[in-house]
């Protein structure tokens, strides 16, 4: 089952937000407001998996798919006049259906929350829509039906093309429908996204070739590589503690990571974010830059996860409590936080440095949050030294993206040792 929430303090019945971030969010006017909206159903619930995810046979009462489509909505309701009597009113930049499989719920009523959240926060020009599907799941009518909803995007999950790691991953989808509903997807006018992960135990360096390269002959949008790591409570975890599976491999991931930049970047796909790759600037996922870069986002949905003006909160996590939260007419919140000034100083930094334009050294270094928490500022000899030891970009990554020009860019080495560049420049 998933891991448990944190406590955080309790979130009011009515949803109001404290004085604090009511205060902040007419400044932040200009940020882009996100929607996530999280479907927590599977037919399978992978070995690897540790999101908020449920079988049929894991739900209670009131929260069936059938109802599921009710609630999120009354929650959107919930939503919209929560923030409207916090702040002026904001369209959504962007949207995105997570899960879980969005798309074993009908495209009908993915349509139909969609157009819920269109009526009551309306969609800012050029708005990016993604739906996130299981390839089983798609067919040229129901991508047809998602494109007239007004989604933009589809993500599929093909994560290997190789059926002895998709057994080992316990995923059940048919490789050979990955390319159907790739080409569904196109003839509807979708832009696409293929999702891999590398490093499934027993997957060979021939194995994740085979796959990277599948997925570039099919010439998505975009594709991001994740590589898989092992989280506590889930089956895999346990497979690999009693020895059934080989525990999974640093260097060997290392190695995957390398060959997937390599045959990306001749593809002519340039890494954006660390494990996301685009075709160009207009094919990156905006909804997921929301998270990197600082800005707002309402997560709708069992478990899903939200953030204003610098405070975040969560849902409760089983649809069942959800569901009789929502429909009682209270907040589904589980717990909230406002981040305090050391806190925004790592992220920030730790969620720059993993995009291709980089740490910028002024932007930093004159955050409020720097003085306030007593943390000091970068030099530019810190970044020269990164520089030297092959961990930053000496010259322009991007047009004005180098250390001279103050910004901290990571190199192929230094994407893979991300984690350590941070804590040199955190102290």
């Amino acid at each position: 089952m998933p891991t448990t929430l944190p406590l955080g303090d309790p979130v009011p019945a009515d949803g109001s937000f404290p004085p604090e971030v009511r205060t902040a969010l007419p400044s932040r006017a200009d940020k882009p407001l996100g929607l996530y909206v999280h479907i927590p159903f599977c037919s399978v619930r992978c070995g690897y998996c540790d999101f908020n995810t449920y079988t049929a046979e894991d739900l209670g009462p009131g929260a069936s798919h059938q109802s599921y489509p009710d609630t999120l909505i009354a929650e959107l309701w919930f939503a919209s006049r929560a923030y409207d009597d916090a702040a002026p009113p904001r369209a959504l930049s962007t949207v995105f259906f997570g899960g879980g499989t969005p798309t074993l719920l009908p495209a009908e009523e993915l349509a139909r929350i969609l157009g819920t959240a269109r009526d009551l926060f309306g969609f800012a020009p050029g708005a990016e829509i993604t739906t996130e599907a299981n390839p089983d799941t798609v067919t040229p009518e129901s991508a047809q039906l998602l494109a007239q909803a007004g989604f933009t995007r589809l993500s599929l999950g093909m994560q290997s093309a190789v059926p002895h790691v998709l057994a080992t991953l316990d995923r059940t989808h048919n490789p050979e429908n990955v390319p159907a509903a790739h080409a569904a997807a196109r003839a509807a006018g979708l832009e696409t996204s293929l999702d891999l992960i590398y490093g499934t135990p027993g997957e060979s360096l021939e194995d994740w070739q085979q796959s990277l390269e599948a997925a570039i002959a099919l010439e998505p949008d975009h594709i991001s590589a994740y590589s898989l790591i092992i989280e506590e409570g889930t089956a895999m975890a346990v497979q690999i503690r009693r020895g059934v599976l080989p525990d999974i491999d640093p260097d060997d991931q290392a190695d995957k990571y390398l060959l997937t930049d390599e045959l990306l970047s001749a593809a002519g796909y340039q890494w954006y974010e660390v494990s996301n790759f685009s075709r160009n600037r207009q094919t990156r996922s905006r909804h997921n830059l929301n998270y990197w870069l600082d800005s707002d986002w309402w997560g709708a949905g069992p478990g899903a996860h939200s953030h204003l003006a610098g405070m975040r909160w969560w849902n409760v996590k089983h649809p069942a409590a959800y569901a009789q939260r929502v429909h009682q007419g209270v907040s589904p919140g589980h717990g909230r936080e406002i981040l305090d000034a050391q806190a925004k100083v790592l992220e920030h930094l730790m969620l720059r440095l993993r995009i291709r334009e980089g740490l910028d050294l002024a932007e930093y270094n004159a955050l409020p949050e720097l003085a306030a928490s007593g943390g000091v500022p970068i030099t530019q000899d810190q970044l020269g030294q990164l520089v030297d030891d092959g961990l930053l970009e000496p010259g322009p990554a991007e047009p004005t993206a180098s250390y001279r020009q103050g910004r901290a860019v990571l190199t192929l080495k230094g994407r893979l040792l991300a984690d350590a560049v941070t804590r040199r420049l955190a102290g």
